[in-house]
């Protein structure tokens, strides 16, 4: 763009003087301040630029400078030792930016404004000035190229050029600079930004460790409060159980527990609800408080697991979810041993197992015909059986992720491949023998398990296990935070 300048009246004898229009001059010194060059330590190429021009036209001094607001700032000067800048008086710099062309004065006493220029008053006396401007692309005359001298001289139109061209190489120079100074300011902000994305990416990585961290023991927590603390002790029977889940970041649904009833009785329960997280442990808490309260009232596992079905159902906390159970009811028997009556809602066969007279395992899958779901319909069936659990032998309880585990082949263990591992056991046939060798068969297969796996077990021990034939109750991983969890 060219610069606007106006002419202000001169005084009688004198030339007229360019005054710069405001606009322009606020867009000059914006390009100034791009330039970013102000107050710059000396530079070896400006330095040069103005060695050379004093050479060719055989001047004691020669400048570069660069017009401020206020000052004239000069960024090479050769033969003008000591000074940095000089204010923005008229006749020469000052007046040089306002035109287009190379400014030549060749005998500054003669000039009716240069004459008053410091420069020229002063004790310097320069006699001689011409000064080429640095335009910028866009226009904007940044400052000059100068040379001066103490006698006045005149230049011929070949030198006028060469000062243009050296003017024009000082803004090439300038080019330059500030593509580099914008390409050092990228690389720095390229720098910050990845400095701060990655002390972001490792504070989110801390929060989220941290959150993780909260989440699970949280869920932790919030896991055992569903489970009881500890099996009770039954007199004449062995308990033992166990409790992993898949995540130990998301609450599981699989529950179980044992508990008295009047009369010497105890009950106990194993089951399973739909999903996890917080709405499978509302309706976990919610089932557990239900079968313990209806048995209370009526132990019939039937009956029960009816109440549990009709409480889902109804209950707003427990939404659309429904859960697999298994119930049963414990009475002893005068020559040892229990009566066992087991109901079922939709959940897997316990087994019953016991060894035989060879020494090999018997198994037998307690499945009641007829055993719905619970809380998915309003008139669900449940059916129950009832048998003996006599000295020597066990029942064996489990929640599908111990079905749902994957073999070395890929294939679902299955409840026929449950049954074979238990008919295949070579051990002793009692609650903590049984737990732990499913533990260990887990642990032996490719992915463990990818659900929760909840297992209760109970067995009747032989009359010469303890003095009293009794055995106090084994809980393996009930009431033990490090069991809830991959392991």
């Amino acid at each position: 763009m060219m610069q606007q300048a106006s002419a202000t009246d001169p005084a009688p004898g004198r030339r007229p003087e360019l005054v710069p229009d405001p606009d322009a001059e606020a867009a000059r010194i914006a390009a100034v301040r791009r330039y970013d060059i102000l107050d710059t330590p000396p530079d070896g190429a400006f330095d040069r630029v103005a060695a050379l021009a004093a050479r060719l036209f055989d001047v004691p001094v020669a400048t570069v400078t660069v017009v401020d607001t206020d000052r004239i700032w000069f960024k090479a000067a050769h033969g003008l030792e000591g000074v940095t800048e000089i204010g923005r008086d008229p006749g020469l710099c000052g007046s040089a930016i306002l035109r287009d062309d190379t400014m030549v004065i060749p005998d500054t006493l003669k000039d009716p404004i240069a004459v008053d220029n410091p420069l020229v008053a002063g004790e310097m006396g320069v006699r001689f000035y011409a000064a080429a401007p640095i335009i910028t692309p866009d226009g904007h005359r940044l400052g000059t190229v100068n040379v001066l001298d103490t006698r006045p001289r005149s230049i011929t139109e070949e030198d006028t050029a060469t000062l243009a061209d050296l003017a024009a190489i000082v803004l090439d120079e300038m080019e330059l600079r500030l593509s580099a100074l914008r390409a050092l300011r990228d690389e720095q902000a390229r720098r910050e930004a990845e400095r701060r994305h990655a002390e972001a990416e490792r504070a989110a990585r801390e929060k989220a460790e941290q959150d993780k961290a909260a989440i699970a023991a949280f869920a932790s927590t919030l896991q055992r409060t569903l489970l009881p603390p500890a099996l009770p002790v039954v007199p004449g029977l062995e308990l033992a159980c166990h409790y992993r889940t898949a995540s130990a970041h998301d609450v599981g649904g699989d529950f179980y527990d044992v508990f008295p009833l009047d009369g010497g009785r105890w009950a106990f329960f194993l089951g399973d609800v739909c999903g996890k997280g917080p709405e499978a442990a509302t309706v976990t808490a919610l089932a557990r408080h239900t079968l313990r309260a209806t048995a209370q009232i009526d132990a019939d596992p039937v009956t029960v697991l009816s109440a549990l079905n009709t409480m889902l159902l109804t209950d707003v906390t427990a939404g659309r979810r429904f859960c697999t159970v298994v119930f049963g009811l414990l009475e002893p028997r005068e020559d040892g041993g229990f009566t066992v009556t087991v109901a079922t809602g939709g959940h897997p066969p316990a087994y019953h197992v016991r060894p035989d007279d060879s020494g090999a395992v018997w198994v037998r899958a307690i499945r009641p015909k007829g055993g719905m779901l619970v809380g998915a319909f309003p008139q669900a069936p449940f059916a129950q059986t009832t048998f003996s659990l006599t000295a020597g032998e066990s029942l064996f309880l489990y929640t599908d992720g111990l079905i749902e585990a994957r073999t070395t082949e890929g294939a679902m263990l299955g409840d026929d491949g449950l049954a074979g591992f238990l008919h295949q056991r070579t051990g002793p046939v009692t609650a903590t023998s049984l737990v732990e060798d499913s533990i260990t068969l887990l642990a032996s297969l490719p992915d463990g398990a990818g659900d929760d796996v909840a297992l209760l077990a109970l067995s009747v021990p032989h009359p010469h296990t303890t003095p009293d034939g009794s055995v106090a109750a084994t809980a393996h991983t009930a009431a033990a935070p490090e069991h809830f969890g991959q392991e």
